[in-house]
């Protein structure tokens, strides 16, 4: 077992390590192996020359990441470890922008999953996204929606939701139908009002060239020219989302996305989403990313509360289970 000391320079180790040394400890899982102890701006570290090999490099992609974003998470660690999560995260297009939104705000792609995304739409005509809460579907696909509207690729943006449900029952809420539609429209809004300014993105709305409407109001139409986001389409039925992507123009740029672990129809309806991954799955012109929860860019406390409820969700399915196989 040999020893080696690796410089970290000017860097603040602090941006590093993490609070508490929560990002080394993140770093130093990913080696059981060695022996890990941070000293000032140098890591002191134990073990055999093969994997020192590795942790150093891994090492630089940590701190080359932290230079260029100013940033470095636990999930970032988690990417950067991954062989193909190094090569999309520092290739030369990795730090890109996507798009400049207000006051300079650089949005790229922040996650391996995101940077598939970002790619299969440059890629495809129609992509399919799922993943859990969090992990920037919407607003990665909001992002390339705008980019292709400022490049001029195409006319118009056009944002869908099941509202409320997938049945759409709307008509007990107060107000007109915008004020009905709102409240379930707002990741939306909140994804444009950070890359157009207000008084911009009225306009659009005003002119049509940003339309946000709720799905039942995409029947009998031909979406051509436009930039179109299916968001929670979890909640379509079957028939909702063949409707929905039957409305493809020639010219048009389709992307559905969804998190199948909250579907809200009916236990005994099939989630639409589900169904046309399934059968489209392998189609030349149709892309499939599968977000996960390293791509959760909330809160770090995200991660942690969806494994769980997910934990807790299989206990009580085998629970259930063996309930089922007891009764005589």
């Amino acid at each position: 077992m040999t020893e080696r000391n690796i410089d970290l320079g000017r860097l603040n180790p602090a941006a590093l390590f993490g609070v508490n040394n929560s990002n080394l400890k993140k770093i130093k899982s990913y080696f059981p192996k060695l022996s890990v102890v941070a000293r000032g701006s140098q890591i002191a570290v134990k073990g055999d020359e093969e994997t020192m090999d590795v942790f150093e490099k891994k090492i630089a992609l940590l701190v080359n990441h932290l230079k260029k974003f100013d940033i470095l998470t636990e999930n970032n660690i988690d990417n950067l470890m991954l062989t193909e999560g190094d090569s999309l995260l520092n290739s030369p297009a990795g730090g890109d922008a996507i798009v400049y939104g207000n006051a300079g705000l650089k949005i790229t792609a922040r996650t391996v999953n995101q940077k598939k995304l970002v790619q299969a739409i440059l890629k495809n005509d129609m992509v399919f996204v799922s993943g859990p809460a969090g992990s920037g579907k919407t607003y990665t696909a909001v992002a390339m929606a705008v980019r292709a509207l400022k490049a001029k690729e195409v006319r118009r943006i056009i944002l869908s939701r099941p509202a409320v449900e997938a049945g759409e029952n709307l008509g007990f809420l107060p107000g007109d139908l915008k004020e009905k539609l709102d409240p379930y429209l707002m990741p939306l809004y909140d994804a444009l009002r950070d890359m157009i300014p207000p008084e911009k993105l009225n306009d659009m709305m005003q002119l049509g060239i940003i339309e946000i409407a709720p799905l039942a109001f995409m029947r009998g139409r031909t979406l051509d020219k436009a930039f179109v986001i299916l968001d929670e389409a979890q909640n379509t039925t079957i028939m909702q989302m063949k409707m929905f992507l039957t409305r493809m123009g020639t010219t048009a740029k389709f992307v559905v996305t969804g998190d199948m672990s909250q579907v809200d129809l009916p236990s005994r309806q099939r989630s639409g989403l589900s169904y046309a991954k399934r059968i489209l799955e392998g189609i030349d012109g149709i892309g499939m990313v599968e977000m996960g929860q390293s791509d959760i860019i909330r809160h770090p406390l995200i991660s942690k509360i969806i494994s769980a409820f997910e934990a807790e969700e299989l206990k009580e399915e085998k629970i259930n289970d063996d309930r089922r196989i007891k009764k005589p």
